[in-house]
């Protein structure tokens, strides 16, 4: 890949889509009421909402089914090795340097490697919010609309936590379905020192059952691995196996979709081309539902451009790309070199007290929550030149946290497809609450008895969290989806991915993902009346 002779050029100076030609005779035609592309947290959770509608559905994936297996544990496969990280190669798109993204391919999606931290976004996500470097946008629709919806969420996948430890926790119409996971010794310890300082600790709502020793030791490794117990509640397990048993939904495995395909009336979708063992399959369908994550699906519809639609398809904000999101996000060591930390699931705190603005805080800082407890192995990867010894005896003895900030959005910062290669412009934003964020964090932690600090902001290729590609709104001419992620511009097209947040919030995109799906899957099954008789033109067998 050859870097562009233009110092930092920007996202506005990439190549324009390009219209091919999609008039190819398949090698097969599969027909379907509903089609899905993406099996991850918000298309898993499309599939399992209408699985009983009586539509025949197909969920399209690119991956194939991640194998429980002794290596979803071994530290060195799955870090060093890399041995599930199946993504393509991404191109920074001001440098032109190539990178691995944080996205994993697999029936799932990256929910099969989360760290099953399931937070509810706070009310005052939704709502406009000033920030330091400018204004977070008010979502389409409020945390109330929503709430519903999390509460079902939550019960499909499980969620432990407990209302009232978080100053900042929402309103829930309902507890949580099942009990906090608590705290082992160290981390109790943690929060018992935050306690005096005046902070309030809480426990971080999650979806990993572990809540006995014998089980936390399975799970010891789970953030960022697959769980070979299958005590994590990941799409694959929660939703999409559920959704098979019905014998409504099929799903179409190793199924990469090049393109979406429209009718002669340039606002339907009437097709997906999808590249499956060489092969290339036309999948027909009545609804598309595009859920591929943030990047993917920007990618995807502006690979499907058409003499109608030149700039991509559901594109004439010229949004589809646009206000690419990621946090602004660190990696926080704390180490006490005269205390071992033994503990197996430390996943379990969080701390909000800087989340939202106020006396002492003039903008908002953002959110703490703990990573899964950190290995040699995992600190190899960022410094491969350090010896085991030394890096065991670290880990051996660190707290580790991960802090996000909300990255703002920004026009500039967006996805383009070059000659069929994913380019990502990213340009932090919003950096001096983060710094500031740190600082907060490392005094407290110091003064809870870890004298020893390292931090490590995270770059363009930690994107788990991506959002905003293809934002929701109310105006057709400044967003890409309405309030219910259909496409303005398209009639049978929603995006129930990350794609849709106008703003990043500061926390774990996953619940809200779920949720969402669950709201807009209400609203396709309303829209259709009776489920038994929803107005499909065809009604085709998967064959």
């Amino acid at each position: 890949m050859c870097v562009s002779a233009v110092a930092h050029p920007s996202i506005d100076e990439a190549p324009s889509p390009e219209v091919t030609d999609a008039t190819a005779v398949p090698d097969e035609i599969i027909r379907a009421d509903i089609a899905i592309i993406g099996s991850g947290m918000g298309g898993g959770t499309m599939a399992y909402a209408l699985k009983d509608s009586g539509a025949r559905i197909v969920v399209i994936e690119r991956g194939h089914r991640l194998p429980a297996e002794p290596e979803n544990s071994d530290l060195d496969e799955v870090y060093l090795k890399g041995r599930y990280k199946n993504a393509d190669t991404w191109y920074n798109g001001r440098t032109g340097q190539p990178f691995k993204p944080g996205v994993y391919y697999w029936v799932g999606g990256n929910t099969k490697v989360y760290g099953a931290c399931l937070p509810r976004f706070r009310a005052s996500d939704f709502e406009e919010t000033r920030h330091a470097d400018g204004v977070s946008p008010a979502w389409p629709f409020s945390y109330a609309d929503l709430e519903p919806y999390y509460t079902r969420a939550e019960e499909l996948f499980k969620v432990r936590g407990q209302v009232g430890e978080d100053p900042t926790e929402p309103f829930h119409s309902k507890a949580y379905p099942y009990p906090a996971l608590d705290h082992e010794p160290v981390i109790e310890d943690l929060a018992g020192a935050l306690r005096k300082q005046g902070l309030h600790p809480f426990r971080m709502s999650n979806g990993l059952d572990a809540d006995t020793p014998e089980k936390r030791a399975l799970c010891a490794t789970s953030d960022g691995a697959p769980n070979e117990a299958g005590l994590k509640s990941d799409a694959e397990r929660i939703a999409v196996d559920p959704a098979l048993d019905s014998g409504n939904v099929t799903l179409m495995t190793d199924s990469k979709v090049t393109r979406l395909i429209t009718g002669d009336d340039g606002r339907t979708v009437i097709a997906a081309l999808v590249e499956r063992n060489d092969q290339v399959v036309r999948v027909e369908a009545e609804k598309f539902i595009l859920a591929a994550g943030a990047v993917n699906s920007a990618a995807l519809l502006l690979q499907s451009a058409t003499t109608e639609h030149p700039r991509g398809l559901a594109n004439s904000s010229g949004l589809v790309g646009r206000n690419y999101m990621v946090h602004n996000s660190t990696f926080f060591i704390g180490i006490n070199p005269f205390k071992v930390n033994r503990t197996m699931w430390q996943k379990t705190l969080g701390l909000n007290d800087w989340y939202e603005s106020g006396p002492t805080t003039p903008y908002p800082l953002g959110n703490l929550q703990m990573l899964g407890k950190l290995r040699a192995s995992m600190l190899k990867m960022a410094r491969s030149w350090a010896p085991n010894p030394i890096l065991k005896l670290m880990s051996d003895r660190s707290i580790d946290i991960y802090l996000t900030t909300e990255d703002l959005p920004r026009r500039q910062n967006g996805v383009s497809v070059v000659n069929g290669q994913i380019h990502v412009w990213w340009e932090p934003n919003n950096l001096e609450p983060h710094k500031e964020l740190v600082r907060r964090v490392s005094r407290a932690v110091r003064r809870a008895g870890y004298p020893v600090i390292f931090t490590e902001r995270m770059g363009i290729e930690t994107n788990s969290h991506q959002c905003g590609t293809a934002v929701a709104g109310q105006d057709p001419r400044t967003s890409v989806l309405n309030p219910d992620c259909r496409a303005h511009d398209l009639d049978n097209l929603w995006v129930v991915d990350s794609s849709f947040f106008p703003s990043s919030a500061a926390l774990n995109p996953a619940l809200t993902i779920a949720a969402n799906s669950l709201r807009v899957a209400e609203k396709i099954l309303a829209s259709g009346g009776d489920p038994q008789s929803l107005p499909f033109q065809r009604r085709g067998e998967l064959r």
